[in-house]
């Protein structure tokens, strides 16, 4: 068959679904057509993968623009290996108990309530500006500890280094310094106080172990994690409802559907599309042997529509599946930190839309974005209240 090309964020812009489900059936593991990397299309080797870090390692990239760059293991906790690894995720563990998560419930609802309460649904907006950026910007603002004032540099920078996974460019880069100037003076701040409040910027400095170089990489993954995959989580489970009404109506006539219901979006729309690893030893994956030092492309897009995992109806949207092992967060010890809270933060805003504006219709004009990392929906034009 014919490998796609999944270098190119163009490819991920249009609807790639048919051509991942020919990789996952034809090819399930496949050499790029540059070959400078392998594809795995396939659940059950993906998973495989995961669980391994000894056989897969993190340390020399996890996405695929990482193959234009340098990589260093200070950047993010994304690139380290256990056992540093499973030291580095104690800390900000802290932040994200199930306890943790649940007291954060008061604090969603009032963002949500405020962002919605915002919007005149008798007008069209860009459901992007107006609902799924703001929210889950608001709430890792509010756990980070940044001030209102600041929340504008903050998406932007947010946007910029999400972006440069896919297109590293200079002002990029710029944005990415501006925000380590600026959580290296927050930190500072938080180690000078003697009564620090309790968000995840206090956690991170109190403890000595983690360089300042790790801090800030925690605060970038925080960032770009915490808001860039909720954010189309949101996006996408707002087309998918409109896109499949009779789906949508069974949440609007039983609520306690919603949880099970963002399963399913997260599956279906796959916020982040792909991670990678590199094969330290000789290794076979669906009977294709690969070599030691070749780099994998994880193709969770692929692997979340796993006929041989989620049956026959695969390619159906079902706010009721159960079980429902999907692979959004990944999985093994690089499993999402705030994978609960993305979770909360969908039921709470779907709760909410859903109770006040049942019947909204997506208008034409949805834009998808160019991305390697993302399902990004760029631009969504929504009328809340036909």
């Amino acid at each position: 068959m014919d490998i796609p090309d999944v270098e190119d964020p163009e490819f991920w812009q249009h609807d790639p679904d048919a051509a991942l489900a020919g990789l996952r059936r034809d090819c399930p593991v496949a050499r790029q057509p540059s070959g400078r990397f392998w594809t795995v299309a396939r659940h059950d080797d993906i998973v495989t993968m995961s669980k391994d870090p000894a056989a897969y390692t993190s340390s020399k990239g996890v996405l695929i623009g990482d193959l234009k760059r340098t990589v260093t293991g200070t950047e993010s906790i994304l690139y380290v290996d256990p056992p540093r690894h499973v030291a580095m995720r104690r800390i900000v563990n802290r932040g994200f108990t199930v306890r943790r998560v649940a007291e954060l419930t008061p604090v969603i609802e009032r963002i949500v309530t405020g962002v919605l309460d915002a919007i005149d649904p008798a007008r069209p907006v860009d459901a992007i500006d107006a609902l799924c950026a703001p929210v889950p910007l608001l709430v890792i603002a509010h756990m980070l500890g940044v001030p209102a004032e600041d929340l504008p540099t903050f998406r932007m920078w947010s946007d910029a280094i999400a972006i440069a996974a896919t297109d590293a460019t200079d002002p990029r880069a710029m944005a990415a310094v501006d925000f380590f100037v600026y959580f290296n003076a927050k930190l500072d701040a938080r180690q000078s106080e003697s009564e620090p409040p309790p968000d995840l910027l206090t956690a991170l400095t109190a403890d000595s172990d983690l360089t300042r170089a790790e801090q800030l990489g925690f605060c970038m993954s925080l960032l770009v994690a915490g808001n860039e995959t909720t954010r189309h989580l949101i996006a996408g489970g707002l087309v998918a409802l409109a896109e499949h009404p009779r789906q949508r109506a069974m949440l609007v006539d039983d609520a306690a559907l919603i949880p099970v219901a963002v399963e399913e979006m997260l599956r279906w729309i796959t916020p982040i599309v792909a991670m990678a690893r590199t094969t330290t030893c000789p290794v076979t994956l669906s009977g294709t042997a690969v070599g030691a030092d070749e780099y994998l492309v994880m193709l969770y897009a692929a692997a979340n529509r796993d006929e041989t995992v989620f049956g026959s109806d695969a390619d159906r949207f079902d706010v009721t599946r159960s079980p429902n092992p999907h692979l959004a967060f990944g999985i093994g010890e690089h499993f999402c930190l705030g994978a609960q809270l993305a979770r909360l933060e969908a039921k709470i805003v779907f709760t909410e839309v859903l109770r006040r504006w049942p019947e909204y219709r997506v208008l034409d004009g949805v834009r998808m974005g160019a991305s390697t990392l993302l399902r990004e929906t760029a631009e969504l034009p929504i009328l809340f209240q036909p």
